[in-house]
């Protein structure tokens, strides 16, 4: 089964410094319907403005991925990490027995990054932080894992059971993805279009599959590559309630 869900139907906050797009309950914005996929928690889709950010902060018993989009993020936590993610970077944080931490867009240009949660196999895990550059020719007509924690090399590690992948797809090429029983895959059109088994999405739609093993994804438009996320998550997952 391959549920569609249409860019409008996405939850906006826009503040001014920032916009974001959320695709599952998060902060103020609440539908029991729309609590998670599988262990996916969160997936926001934000721009922060230059010279803004999220201050200060705490977070527990969470993954938490930033893929950065276009711009630069700022970071800083009270493990001692200070560093600059660029185009391409990919972050992960280990929530768990509880982290402070900043996000902040120091930069000049507009920040674009997509903020992840994933639900962790098990609880108070010690909070740990780890960053990577991938190259976009990594990522060109191929599933690129990005953050795993499914023993994926190459790929950041992740304390739950789920894979993050990323790729930009290029009309005439297809990629076919072998879903396992008792699995869920979440798809995210970032631009251009695709087909998925047959139905098609586009940019900001996104794709929730259950129950099918083999998935194939085929670019649509000649004129720009299918840039996508694709994450495979497990059936259930334990629901807690997230706030920023």
């Amino acid at each position: 089964m391959i549920r569609i869900i249409p860019a409008e139907a996405r939850h906006l906050e826009d503040s001014g410094w920032l916009k974001s797009y959320m695709l599952f309950s998060f902060s103020d914005y609440y539908d029991p319907d729309n609590v998670q996929f599988g262990n996916l928690r969160a997936f926001n889709d934000d721009t922060v403005q230059p010279g803004r950010g999220f201050s200060t902060h705490p977070h527990s018993e969470m993954e938490i991925i930033s893929v950065v989009i276009e711009g630069e993020i700022t970071h800083e936590d009270d493990m001692g990490n200070r560093g600059v993610l660029g185009k391409g970077e990919v972050q992960c944080v280990t929530a768990g027995t509880g982290i402070h931490h900043s996000e902040l867009n120091t930069g000049k240009e507009p920040l674009h990054f997509y903020q992840i949660w994933i639900l962790p196999s098990r609880s108070r895990l010690e909070p740990a932080y780890s960053q990577k550059r991938f190259e976009a020719s990594g990522w060109m007509n191929r599933l690129l894992p990005l953050a795993s924690g499914q023993g994926l090399e190459n790929a950041l590690k992740i304390n739950a059971d789920a894979t993050i992948y990323r790729t930009s797809l290029e009309k005439g090429h297809v990629i076919h993805f072998n879903s396992q029983e008792n699995r869920r895959t979440f798809i995210y059109i970032s631009a251009g279009e695709l087909s998925v088994n047959g139905q098609r999405i586009e940019q900001g739609d996104q794709a929730r599959i259950d129950l099918e093993k083999a998935i194939h994804m085929e670019a649509v438009s000649s004129s720009m590559p299918a840039d996508f996320i694709l994450i495979d998550v497990p059936q259930q997952g334990a629901e807690i309630q997230a706030k920023r």
